[in-house]
Formats: structure tokens, C-alpha cells, sequence
């Protein structure tokens, strides 16, 4: 759900012989493709952060070896969702919501203008980083994957990882531990095709049958609603369709997954449209893609559920839905306000 996009439409009477051929062939593709991963320097996917912040997190991302700049922007998206003027109820501060008595250990001056302040991104970033390598270095002689040692320190304390010699048996370290990691391959660039999702030929074939569907601000396909649904609406269905399940608005769903490039889409891979193309907060669209340049979206009020361009001066980019990337998302009443 976000503001109105003005789309160039398509015809509702395209033929249903074309959508039948688009599923068919997203099964033939996510039969073929090849698992993604990536290896050696990580890079970030580009509109993944926000401009402001992409040479920080790729700079201070590289800061010790247990951690690279993919991992520390999904920390710093976990932690604030990229809000500089996050406040926690418990008094976490800023982009990467330190508490103050955690800044005045761990604090540093990341653009070296001599002041060290919680709320600027530039200190907060570094700090962030300089944070993650301390605790690295508190636990370096634990065995196991210094990362998720890392992790474990960061959401347990150093304590409970020496102790149990590695991620210690609380549900929600371990949980924290498999979130960040998961979700660090949403900001990570791909280094390989990214495989299909299973489940996108039966989110295509969910949103095709809602085709010629009046437009409705907010609507999720209720009953109540008379089915209808805005662009996030019908996306989020879509894919809670076949049992994965999407925050409610764009934005958010832009992190369920890797980030394919224009020539890379395949059908059933989420489409989104923002203000900013240099800035993912901006988001204000989505839809799904079916292959040729279109997608299936619900554009805006007075219009109908259709096909329309995905090459618009406002394309962002695209994710490949994984019910693992969805899964790893947080939720919006985790983020400080």
C-alpha cells in the first residue's frame, strides 16, 4: 500500500492463453535455475541502501573479517528500517539503536569531525561496525562460524557464547543469528543466477484470476472489501497463496529476497516503483512479473486490476521471493519508532 502510481495500461483482454504460457514456463525456469551465493569481497545490491549510506556500510562493512556490508545493512535495517531519528521505548538511539551506555563504550567518531554523536549515521554506522569486531574479538577462540558467534555476542552477550562454546541454546539468539544471516543475502549483490522461487507460478496464477478487480486503497481481498485489493495487498495475498508470507506494504516487501538485475527477472519475481531510485525508503509500488516486460498490478483508484509496463522511469528493481528472505524480515512494531 503506498501512493498512487500512474502506470500506462494494458488491456484486461489479454488472452488467457498468455498468462497459461507464463506459468508454464516459470516451472520450466525454477526447475533450471541455479541456486544463488556469493564469495570473496561482498558487495551491496544496488538500491538495496539508502544512497546516503551505501559508501559507509561498504566502507566500515569491511572493518574486521566477521563481518562484510551486507550483514551490517541488515543489522542496521533490523535495528532502525534506515531511521536516522529512531527512538526505542527502552532509550535505543538512532540508526543503529545503541542505548547510551553502549555508546559511551563502543561509540566512535566515524567522519572524524570530532564529536562522537548517536545520531549521526556517519558515527553510527562506524560504531556499529567497531561494535560487531569487538565482540568478534571477545569470542575469537570459540569454535565454530565466527560470525554467528558474532551474532550470538551481539544478541546474548559474550558470556553465554563462551560459555556453551558457540550460539548458546536460547530460541531467540539462534533465531537473531539465522534472521541477520538470512536476511544479509537481501542486501548482498548476487554473484551467481539467482534460483527461482517454487512457489511463483501459483502466485502468478493467484493474481491473474484477480484480473478486471476494481482497485481499493488498503484492501486486502476481504470479504468486507469485496475482494479488492492495492498493489501491496494483492502481492502479499498472492504469495500467502502458496504459504509465504510478505509485510503488508511495499517497502517492506522489497527485502524478502535477492535482488535480480533487469535481464535476470523471471516471472512471479516482485516488481517495485519509488520516488527515489537511490533510496528503497521511497518505494511506492509493486507488482508481480509475468515475463516480457509486464506484470499483473493493481494501480491505483479508479483503475482495475491489469497488466502494465514494468519499464517506467520509476522501476527500482525487483526480489526473488524465498519464504526463507520473508521470514527473516522484521516486523514493523519491531523497528523503533
Amino acid at each position: 500500500m503506498r501512493k498512487v502510481w500512474l502506470g500506462v495500461g494494458v488491456s484486461v483482454g489479454l488472452s488467457f492463453s498468455f498468462v497459461v504460457l507464463l506459468v508454464l514456463g516459470t516451472y520450466m525456469v525454477a526447475g533450471n535455475a541455479r541456486s544463488g551465493g556469493s564469495g570473496g569481497n561482498v558487495q551491496l545490491a544496488e538500491g538495496t541502501v539508502p544512497a546516503a549510506y551505501m559508501p559507509l556500510v561498504q566502507k566500515h562493512g569491511n572493518t574486521c573479517s566477521a563481518i562484510n556490508p551486507a550483514l551490517l545493512a541488515a543489522q542496521l535495517y533490523q535495528e532502525s528500517g534506515w531511521n536516522p531519528k529512531a527512538q526505542s521505548p527502552a532509550n535505543a538511539r538512532g540508526l543503529a539503536q545503541f542505548i547510551p551506555g553502549t555508546w559511551a563504550a563502543y561509540g566512535v567518531d566515524g567522519d572524524r569531525d570530532g564529536d562522537r554523536d548517536i545520531w549521526d549515521p556517519a558515527d553510527a554506522i562506524a560504531s556499529a561496525a567497531a561494535y560487531d569486531c569487538a565482540l568478534a574479538g571477545q569470542v575469537k577462540h570459540v569454535p565454530g562460524d565466527p560470525t554467528h558467534n558474532m551474532l550470538a555476542s551481539y544478541n546474548a552477550g559474550p558470556y553465554p557464547v563462551i560459555k556453551y562454546q558457540g550460539v548458546p541454546p536460547y530460541n531467540e539468539t539462534q533465531n537473531y543469528v539465522q534472521r541477520i544471516t538470512t536476511l544479509a543475502k537481501s542486501f548482498a549483490a548476487p554473484t551467481q543466477p539467482v534460483a527461482s522461487s517454487e512457489q511463483a507460478s501459483a502466485a502468478i496464477y493467484f493474481a491473474q484470476k484477480k484480473l478486471g478487480t476494481p482497485y481499493l486503497w488498503g484492501g486486502n481481498g476481504t470479504a468486507a472489501q469485496g475482494g479488492r485489493f492495492d498493489c501491496s495487498g494483492l502481492t502479499k495475498a498472492a504469495y500467502a497463496s502458496v504459504g509465504i508470507e510478505l509485510p503488508r506494504v511495499a517497502n517492506d516487501q522489497w527485502n524478502a529476497g535477492l535482488h535480480p538485475n533487469r535481464n535476470e527477472l523471471q516471472p512471479g519475481d516482485l516488481v517495485f516503483f519509488a520516488h527515489d531510485l537511490q533510496d528503497p525508503r521511497s518505494i511506492h509500488h509493486v507488482g508481480i512479473y509475468v515475463g516480457g516486460g509486464k506484470m499483473i498490478n493493481a494501480p491505483y483508484t479508479g483503475a482495475v486490476i491489469r497488466f502494465d509496463d514494468i519499464d517506467t522511469p520509476d522501476y527500482i528493481g525487483a526480489t526473488r521471493v524465498t519464504e526463507d528472505g520473508a521470514k527473516a524480515l522484521p516486523a514493523p512494531r519491531d523497528r523503533a519508532a
